[in-house]
């Protein structure tokens, strides 16, 4: 059964019109920023044919926090991070850690990765442990992240100041379905000018009560790859060249981005640093421009409603035809082929299930901020707008448990890179009825929150 906590229901704040006083300002906010470039050699995630660590730093990769509070003293941290993604055993620790240290419950604090594939392999990467001297190495790194962002955490929540929210929504063009139909080969990962993407850009805006820029938070639905297996340098791609830009053009403001259902979307075209930052100007530009325009203010309450969907798997293959499939001149299939089998061989029952976490952040009757996990294809933007209504809703992605892709039923049938499912775990792919378990949880945390439904 799928679980669902609610934080405690806050009133909306009085209004002091009749007296002609100025609206306190509904919110808090605290930002603050923490270099997390790793400073040895360490093995790079996101293509499986690097076969060796990074060789230099191209730009520094960082990770972001933003606390809010409401009038009556909820709170919810956001944390951005310029890595490929945060495996669930991490990022509960990581939330615990900061929950603890800013005296809030762990399932108001949401974790969001970039998914850029030139940042580094985490401590546990299957990579790393190739080699034990890197493996000691990243294991370093990943307790000086974990310590990093959580006092970054704390030092935001030490910043919480008076803070005006605002939010608008734009389009950036980069963004290309990858999903390629081919006669010879199926589906292969390609580009499909005519398939599905999300090319919005939303955009939340923190001011001082004054109107000044203290911070913003932004997304886009794209794979953080305009760099390829190639590219043996430190990156945060298009995502950190854009956060960078725009920091520059607001001195003092802290720029965090956050990934959408970028599962079956790349940048185009890519495959070279100088694209990398041309997307970032691109994207960087546009929340510019969204800046300089009249955005929607967003009131409080903040309540936050935190659930875990419980996906069906697929019924595993025979044990002939995992062995077949184990067989292979290696991919993620095959590794998940052999770890299914090593769990049989140790008399262990294949799971039938995979639960994951999901957060829904109601702000008022301004804006809905639907975290998922994984790695989640453009399909559940159109089922979760159409479960929910279009309008004042944020939907992101790559938070809490990046588990692997989350297809949708039409991409399971079509087939493609995007079917491979649990990559973490080698435990199986997804049912196609997973998408209609995950989508009445999200509606479900999102009716728990407050938001009006159609």
């Amino acid at each position: 059964m799928s679980k669902t906590i609610i934080v405690p229901f806050l009133l909306l704040p009085l209004w002091l019109c009749s007296l002609g006083i100025a609206q306190e300002s509904p919110w808090k906010a605290g930002l603050a920023a923490t270099k997390i470039t790793p400073q040895q050699p360490l093995f790079m995630a996101g293509y499986a044919s690097r076969n060796k660590p990074f060789e230099s730093v191209h730009d520094d990769l960082f990770a972001k926090v933003l606390v809010l509070e409401d009038s009556r003293g909820q709170r919810g941290v956001l944390v951005t991070t310029d890595l490929i993604g945060w495996r669930g055993d991490d990022a509960a620790l990581l939330r615990r850690a900061i929950g603890e240290k800013l005296g809030v419950e762990p399932t108001a604090v949401v974790i969001n990765a970039s998914h850029t594939h030139t940042g580094p392999a985490l401590a546990r990467s299957d990579l790393s442990s190739q080699d034990p001297a890197i493996a000691e190495r990243s294991a370093a790194y990943m307790r000086d992240l974990m310590e990093k962002i959580v006092a970054a955490a704390v030092g935001a929540a030490a910043q919480l100041a008076p803070a005006r929210l605002s939010w608008g929504t734009g389009v950036v063009h980069f963004v290309m379905n990858r999903r390629e139909f081919t006669l010879e080969r199926g589906v292969i990962l390609g580009v499909n000018p005519r398939g599905l993407a999300d090319r919005s850009v939303p955009v939340l805006r923190i001011d001082d009560p004054s109107g000044k820029l203290r911070g913003v938070v932004f997304g886009a639905a794209c794979h953080n790859t305009t760099l390829g297996p190639q590219h043996y340098e430190i990156s945060g791609d298009f995502a950190g060249h854009a956060q960078r830009q725009i920091e520059a053009d607001h001195p003092g403001a802290v720029a965090l981005f956050v990934q959408g259902c970028a599962g079956d979307a790349n940048p185009y075209p890519r495959g070279s640093h100088e694209l990398a930052e041309q997307h970032g100007r691109e994207l960087a530009a546009e929340v510019n421009r969204l800046l300089t325009t009249k955005l929607t203010p967003v009131a409080g309450p903040l309540r936050i409603a935190w659930g875990e969907a419980t996906l069906p798997l697929a019924p595993p293959p025979s044990r002939e035809a995992l062995e077949q499939q184990a067989a292979g001149k290696g991919g993620a299939l095959v590794w998940v082929a052999q770890q299914m089998l090593a769990r049989l061989q140790r008399g262990e029952k294949l799971p039938s299930d995979y639960t994951c976490p999901v957060s829904v952040w109601q702000f008022g009757d301004d804006l809905t901020l639907v975290s998922l996990s994984g790695e989640v294809v453009v399909d559940y933007v159109r089922m979760i707008e159409d479960a929910m209504g279009p309008n004042r809703l944020w939907i992101s992605a790559y938070n809490h448990d990046v588990f692997g892709y989350l297809p949708s039923a039409r991409v399971l049938r079509e087939g493609g890179y995007e079917t491979r499912g649990l990559i973490h775990g080698g435990i199986g792919l997804f049912a196609p009825d997973a998408e209609k378990v995950l989508v009445a949880k999200v509606r479900e945390l999102a009716q728990a929150a407050g938001r009006k439904l159609p």
